[in-house]
């Protein structure tokens, strides 16, 4: 049982969404990545959180945060497109792409930065409420 369970929780969030953006960033990353059709297309990864349980003895509503447990990937089969200048391209002209789209990554990397930023917000009012009991008892 911690003594500051939200500071707890919200950098177990932090954590989260900070491997979240990681993942987003290496999906931006490799969006135009082109691959001959003998191998798989790049493969987006999705992050997986569970939440993690209330420690025995926390008052009850006092979870326990949030922990990434998993990676998924998509499909490794992307988008078969004709380019038959590309040097990887096979004797038909095609290669494979990934299949992910920008607009949804964008749209995640939005979520997962306020969530990130959410939380950081929670870490600095935590602190400051602690800070003010704090001093009133000390007066």
């Amino acid at each position: 049982m911690s003594l500051f369970p939200t500071f707890d929780i919200a950098s177990s969030a932090l954590t989260t969404h900070r491997i979240w953006m990681n993942a987003i960033s290496d999906n931006i990353a490799n969006i135009n990545t082109v691959k001959p059709m003998s191998q798989a297309a790049y493969q987006e990864k999705f992050i997986v959180a569970q939440e993690i349980p209330s420690a025995p003895g926390q008052p009850v509503g006092v979870g326990g945060g949030v922990a990434p447990v998993a990676v998924q990937y998509g499909d490794a089969t992307g988008t078969v497109t004709y380019d038959p200048t590309n040097p990887l391209a096979d004797k038909n002209g095609l290669v494979r792409r990934p299949s992910e789209n920008l607009g949804d990554q964008m749209t995640n990397l939005i979520i997962a930065q306020r969530g990130y930023q959410l939380n950081l917000a929670v870490i600095d009012r935590a602190k400051s409420s602690y800070q003010q009991a704090l001093d009133i008892n000390g007066r």
